[in-house]
């Protein structure tokens, strides 16, 4: 019966004269870290902002209800207080979907920020680790050609 060929040494040897360098990997698995918690923070911002908002505009509401529900002397004055109350809410409406639209617009602003440093930075690397490649394979082949003669 035939022997079946060993190739443990030569792909040993094979994936030796090609090395792979790990440190592309890490960095770049440390860049997306980072961009991430950079976008965490980001939306982290934006939600503490929009529930102060929030919180800010229901104490507002609640109050103005309270005024509102107080006994009134006469029932036209009871009308008054829901055309307060109405008019006061439009106002105060107003202001916090245009608190709300600033918090969006900063959030937007952020965002594209990062995703252009991030791309440049992703374009950097990625242009080193080629380089790198490159250099690495061009020279490992030199290495298996000169061993082969």
């Amino acid at each position: 019966m035939a022997k079946a060929q060993d190739f443990t040494a030569t792909l040993k040897d094979m994936m030796g004269a090609f090395p792979v360098d790990t440190a592309a990997f890490e960095g770049a698995f440390k860049n997306q870290a980072a961009l991430g918690e950079k976008f965490s923070s980001v939306a982290l911002e934006a939600v503490e902002k929009s529930a102060a908002i929030s919180t800010k505009w229901t104490s507002e509401t609640l109050a103005k209800l309270g005024d509102m529900s107080k006994v009134k002397a006469e029932p036209a004055d009871y009308a008054k207080a829901i055309t307060d109350f109405a008019s006061a809410q439009a106002e105060v409406a107003s202001e916090n979907m245009a608190a709300f639209a600033e918090v969006a617009k900063k959030v937007q602003m952020e965002t594209v920020e990062l995703m252009m440093a991030a791309g440049k930075s992703a374009s950097e690397e990625a242009t080193t680790a080629v380089k790198k490649a490159t250099e690495d394979m061009t020279a490992a082949a030199k290495k298996a050609t000169a061993a082969a003669k």
